[in-house]
């Protein structure tokens, strides 16, 4: 697992998802953040891993192991080791993460839902990473003083193709034509950049 280019990350805690009602809202941090700004991460994660990553956060015990009790002792009983824990991707929405094992001679990178991934980490106190891309497209700035640094707006002639395509798809699902129409344009122009000189 190369280090250098990948940014560590704590876990603050849960909160219930203002989003989808049910549903909870794990927040990230990185790591080297000060006590007055840091940049944060939201991830909505079901009831199931809340609980889960909740009982480790909380330091309790429960009576019987919880599924990711179950996943660290095998790895220790098989001698893996988990060496971190790389939130990779995000994408439709969806973060996806890579479980980093090793036996000591062969080294794996198991693909994972991030809600499992950050569950077993806090149960193996292993590192928690995600790439610069990542960071960029899901956190916020958080301030003590409440001054937010604006982001910049995303205009959609910066968005690639794929992504305007989506955008269009979901426009005419909900029936906003003229929406639709306006990012076909756009998709039309950088399918065909000589068309815009006319």
């Amino acid at each position: 697992m190369d280090k250098d280019n990948l940014i560590e990350l704590k876990v603050l805690g849960i909160t219930r998802s203002e989003v989808q009602p049910g549903a909870y809202a794990l927040l990230l941090e990185n790591a080297d953040s000060t006590p007055d700004v840091a940049r944060r991460i939201p991830i909505v994660v079901g009831a199931a891993e809340a609980q889960s990553i909740a009982v480790r956060l909380e330091q309790v015990v429960p009576s019987r192991p919880m599924t990711h009790d179950l996943f660290v002792s095998m790895f220790h009983i098989y001698g893996i080791q988990l060496e971190g824990v790389t939130i990779y991707s995000f994408k439709d929405g969806v973060f996806a993460s890579f479980l980093h094992l090793t036996n000591g001679t062969t080294h794996v990178d198991l693909d994972s839902r991030t809600s499992d991934a950050i569950a077993i980490a806090l149960r193996s106190g292993a590192p928690i990473y995600t790439t610069p891309e990542v960071m960029k497209l899901t956190s916020y700035e958080w301030r003590r003083d409440g001054n937010y640094k604006p982001q910049k707006p995303v205009r959609l002639e910066d968005l690639p193709v794929e992504k305007l395509e989506r955008r269009m798809q979901q426009y005419v699902d909900k029936e906003e034509y003229e929406k639709a129409a306006r990012v076909q344009k756009i998709i039309a122009s950088k399918l065909n950049p000589s068309q815009d000189d006319d």
